[in-house]
């Protein structure tokens, strides 16, 4: 794990079944990520989280995810909305999501209202048209999380981003 991941991304995996009598006794898990995506179903991620050197110089502080105008933006954990407007010239909304942690999509068009308590899933939105010049080449929503003030990367949350482990090949059995 990378000293930029914050514990809070992380779900502890949660043990598979018991292999049958004469299989192997390779431990596996599954892995539940922490958060569902904020469209259904997972999106194509088009642009990547970037951290800035520093937090004042340029980077991609979220995630551009591949999605049409009009398309339900839904919200990835419970939490409570605690902005909904707009941010110079596009709708933004941010949903306060517990631990100390802020998700923000624009542009949306918000079908809640700030001070409104959301649960994983519900529909917090729709994609609106993006402004001219728009943040993507192609219709997107841009997906933003912040840990303690700090921007993190938000794919922590819903894709499996642990380590590989690499184990020893098993011979003459």
């Amino acid at each position: 794990m990378s000293a930029s991941m914050p514990i809070q991304a992380l779900s502890p995996p949660t043990p598979a079944a018991e292999p049958r009598a004469g299989a192997s006794r390779v431990a596996t898990t599954a892995y539940e990520p922490a958060w569902s995506w904020p469209l259904s179903p997972a999106p194509q991620v088009i642009r990547d989280f970037r951290a800035p050197p520093q937090r004042w110089l340029a980077g991609h502080r979220g995630a551009d995810l591949a999605a049409l105008p009009g398309a339900q933006v839904l919200s990835p954990s419970a939490g409570t909305v605690v902005f909904a407007g707009w941010v110079v010239n596009r709708p933004v909304m941010t949903v306060d999501l517990g631990g100390g942690l802020l998700a923000s999509f624009e542009p949306v068009d918000a079908s809640v209202s700030t001070g409104d308590s959301v649960t994983e899933g519900e529909v917090i939105g729709v994609l609106a048209e993006a402004p001219s010049p728009g943040h993507c080449a192609v219709s997107c929503l841009h997906w933003g999380v912040r840990l303690n003030g700090d921007y993190v990367n938000p794919l922590i949350y819903v894709t499996d981003r642990r380590p590989s482990v690499l184990l020893p090949l098993q011979r003459g059995r």
